[in-house]
This record gives C-alpha cells, sequence and structure tokens, in this order.
C-alpha cells in the first residue's frame, strides 16, 4: 500500500520558498507525474517524501501514517536518480543487492530476489558487468532493478529518462509504464518534459513558482487548461497566445483582426481586453480566412508546423500541406480559449 498526503506543505531556504501551501493526494497504485519548469520545486517535493530534505511547514502523510519526523531509511521508499548512481567498482548484481545486503537478508533471498528483478527488466545476461560496460538504458535499467528489488511502498523517479538518447528515452516510457501496471505499486515521477508526463501520468500535477497551477489527467490539462501557464506549459508545439481586445465577433489585435464567431457575445465578453489562445493543431487553412505570410516551415514526415507572420507576432499552426510564400487560416472555435490578461485565469 502506497497512498500519499501532502498537508500544507513548505520549504523554504532561507528567504526563498521552494513550495507553498502544497495540498495534495496519491492514491495507493497511482502513476503521479509532476511537471513544471526549471527551479519551479519539483524535485525539492521529491526529495521532501523522500526524507532527504526537512520540511519548513505542514506534514507529509504515507499510508495515512505521518512520515514528516521519521528518517529516510525507514519510509520504505525507493528512489530512481537521473544520473542512474551505480557504484562503478561492483557489477551489476552486487549493485541491485546492495541495499539488500544493508538490511541484512539472507544470501539466498538475495539471489531469488535479484534474479526476480532482474527477469521484469530483461536484465539476467548483465548481472555479472560492471557499469563501464553497460549503455545508458542497461544503466537506467539496473537502477530500476535497484530500486524493485526492495518491494517499497512508493517508487520516486527524479528526471530518470532526461540523460539518454530520444529513441531510448521513448522505449524507457514504454519500460517504466509497462513496470507500473505489473507492479502496480504507487510512483511519483519528476519531469520538465511535457511528453513524459502526457504519456506516463495517470494524473499530472502541473506547479510551478512552489505553487500547484492545475491538477488531472494529462487530456483533461490539454483540453480544459485553468490559466494560461497551463495552457502553454501542456501541448507541443504550445498554445497561441495573442492580445488584443473583442467588437462583436471580430477578436482585434495589433494591426489585424479575426473573426470569433460569437465567442464573446455569448460569454458577456464584448468589448474586453483579452487574451487569445489557440493551439497550433487548432488553426486551419481557409479559403476566406485572414491571410498570413509564411515566415518558416518545418516539415515532420506527415505534418507541417508553419511559423506566420499575423500583425508584430508570430504564431505557429500545424497543418498537412502549404507550398505558398502566404496562406489563408481560420480558427477552430470551439477550441478557441479566451483568458483574463490581468489574472491570467481561463473567462471561457
Amino acid at each position: 500500500m502506497g497512498s500519499i498526503t501532502f498537508s500544507n506543505t513548505e520549504k523554504w531556504f532561507g528567504e526563498t520558498p521552494a513550495l507553498r501551501s502544497f495540498n495534495l493526494d496519491v492514491k495507493d497504485g497511482e502513476f503521479l507525474v509532476l511537471v513544471g519548469p526549471s527551479g519551479c520545486g519539483k524535485t525539492t517535493l521529491l526529495r521532501l517524501l523522500a526524507g532527504l530534505e526537512d520540511l519548513s511547514a505542514g506534514e507529509i502523510y504515507i499510508n495515512e501514517k505521518s512520515v514528516t519526523n521519521i528518517p529516510s531509511k525507514d519510509r520504505n521508499i525507493a528512489m530512481v536518480f537521473q544520473n542512474y548512481a551505480l557504484y562503478p567498482h561492483m557489477d551489476v548484481f552486487g549493485n541491485m543487492a546492495f541495499g539488500l545486503k544493508l538490511r541484512k537478508y539472507s544470501k539466498k533471498d538475495i539471489r531469488e530476489m535479484v534474479h526476480e528483478a532482474a527477469e521484469i527488466l530483461r536484465i539476467e545476461s548483465l548481472l555479472d558487468r560492471k557499469p563501464k560496460e553497460l549503455s545508458g538504458g542497461q544503466k537506467q535499467r539496473v537502477a530500476l532493478g535497484r530500486a524493485i528489488v526492495r518491494k517499497p511502498d512508493v517508487f520516486l523517479f527524479d528526471e530518470p529518462l532526461s540523460n539518454l538518447d530520444a529513441k531510448l528515452r521513448v522505449q524507457m516510457r514504454m519500460e517504466i509504464k509497462k513496470l507500473h501496471r505489473e507492479l502496480g505499486t504507487t510512483m511519483v515521477y519528476v519531469t520538465h518534459d511535457q511528453v513524459e508526463a502526457m504519456t506516463l501520468g495517470d494524473r499530472i500535477v502541473i506547479v510551478n513558482e512552489g505553487y500547484i497551477q492545475q491538477v488531472g489527467p494529462p487530456l483533461e490539462l490539454y483540453h480544459d487548461p485553468v490559466n494560461i501557464f497551463v495552457a502553454g506549459f501542456i501541448g507541443s508545439p504550445p498554445m497561441n497566445f495573442l492580445n488584443g481586445k473583442t467588437s462583436g465577433d471580430i477578436f482585434i489585435g495589433e494591426d489585424y483582426s479575426l473573426d470569433i464567431g460569437n465567442l464573446a457575445k455569448d460569454s458577456g465578453l464584448d468589448g474586453k481586453d483579452v487574451v487569445l489562445g489557440i493551439r497550433p493543431e487548432n488553426i486551419h487553412l481557409k479559403d476566406d480566412g485572414i491571410e498570413l505570410s509564411v515566415l518558416a516551415t518545418e516539415p515532420l514526415g506527415n505534418e507541417l508546423i508553419l511559423y506566420l507572420q499575423i500583425g508584430r507576432e508570430t504564431i505557429t499552426a500545424k497543418v498537412r500541406e502549404a507550398e505558398s510564400k502566404s496562406v489563408r487560416i481560420g480558427l477552430d472555435l470551439e477550441r478557441t480559449f479566451l483568458f483574463d490578461p490581468k489574472t491570467e485565469e481561463r473567462i471561457l
């Protein structure tokens, strides 16, 4: 069992806040992903949960028992780091068995537990190799194996795939997802990569400047962001944002205007300053749409990303094909957002 509760958790480094008023419940067996920009407090939260940092305020509970003052070694948590942290002088078996030896398991139990974990990760043939003889992906599997053998209540992952190349990252993401299905253990995963967050998490927690911005399933955060930060952080390429004013069925920007139908009228925003948000995939080519210059293109095989000049700003659009130096575009109004320019909260 591995439920987790953060209750008014805070962490300050001197006068600098790292986490503020952090409240969150993690269900037993859930795969929770913490995502946000560098310095937002993700790794600090993981270290607080692991007992590697002391809280400044609040409580942390595991299985409804406060662990705030319990040493790290007694929390039954296993952590997988970005840099693998393997002992270079030990072979793979020794690295995976090290924690079990410290806990005084018998040689027979250690052998069985290590081989069981190695079988799950398909690294049985690597047990007698030293870390220097392993590839990056193999080292990451060994680091995972060292965590698995302990049979912890909670697995913690601190950007474990950031040192791998793009192809191997995709492969290891699937391996970790499969591992979660097989073990059913609670996993808390930290990343700054929103693609990792979207593909791995049962729920995603978006953090910025120490505060939770939004919590929810991946597609909920994509389709229903609560503010500009979340809307811009989830999605690749990121959402386009345009500043302007509504006037009837027109959005008026600097040196351009866009047809937004009844969006503003229906919501009482007519004549108001707003930020319009539209994802690149929700901009489409339209014969009678606004004509924009194509600044650059990025061919992705079956899709093309266009960089378009609109007034004095640049937006991106994801389309099937476009050959000319200018295109006419329209917006998918059912997937167009309006935000308050002062609070940055979504208002439509």
